[in-house]
């Protein structure tokens, strides 16, 4: 019991390339920083422990769908923000909200394979927070809804299948693995990002992900 597997789908994803600042396009496969976030909605104990991403498997074929959405600019979202209005006027609050293209893959399913890396400080067993992790898994009991890369993109989740990986070899080239440093689990106010990168290849709708400390995951200057 050293691994958590979940299967994990939903209609719509977008993985978003940190390199494209304006539009959305999503990555092919999802990123082990999505992956990360679908595991810590389910079960999360930062001062305890971090998931570490192993493996995605893709089980659908990889289809995109591109369409335009509304989004909210140099403003937070909150009870003061009004509704969109036609008329682009100071006072219908058009100024914070703009129309984005976004590139999304639709009609998606991946298995997620993760272990526990417990910290240097936690006083329990590894047994115990797996047992956690797959009780919670059984149950469908999660802190939020898990999201496919963007929040309104819903992601559900099950114990495993034994459906099989499409069969498509695919090189990635340089892939976000994710966008905080996973060893920092101080609860700021306002959370620094820790972009770490890796070269990413779909090996028959595999992807094998390196351990956060391997060389293989590039990081920023000073970073472990």
């Amino acid at each position: 019991m050293n691994k958590i597997i979940i299967e994990t789908w939903g209609d719509f994803a977008c993985f978003s390339r940190p390199e494209s600042k304006v539009e959305r396009l999503t990555y092919p496969v999802m990123t082990p920083s999505a992956a990360r976030g679908i595991l810590s909605a389910i079960y999360s104990k930062p001062p305890e422990f971090y998931w570490q991403i192993c493996r995605i498997e893709v089980l659908n074929p990889i289809k995109y769908l591109s369409f335009k959405r509304n989004e909210v600019i140099n403003s937070k979202i909150g009870r003061n923000l009004k509704p969109i209005l036609v008329e682009d006027t100071k006072e219908s609050g058009a100024e914070h909200r703009t129309q984005r293209q976004t590139v999304v893959l639709k009609d998606v399913r991946y298995r997620i394979t993760a272990k526990i890396i417990p910290r240097k400080d936690y006083k329990g067993t590894v047994e115990q927070l797996y047992n956690q992790a797959v009780r919670r898994i059984q149950n469908g009991k999660c802190f939020f809804q898990p999201s496919m890369g963007m929040r309104e993109f819903v992601c559900y989740y099950s114990e495993p299948t034994e459906m099989e990986p499409i069969k498509e070899n695919m090189d990635l080239g340089i892939m976000l693995y994710d966008v905080f440093d996973l060893h920092k689990y101080e609860v700021t106010p306002k959370a620094e990002p820790f972009v770490s990168l890796f070269h990413a290849k779909l090996e028959n709708g595999i992807l094998e992900v390196p351990p956060y400390d391997s060389e293989l995951v590039l990081k920023p200057e000073g970073g472990k």
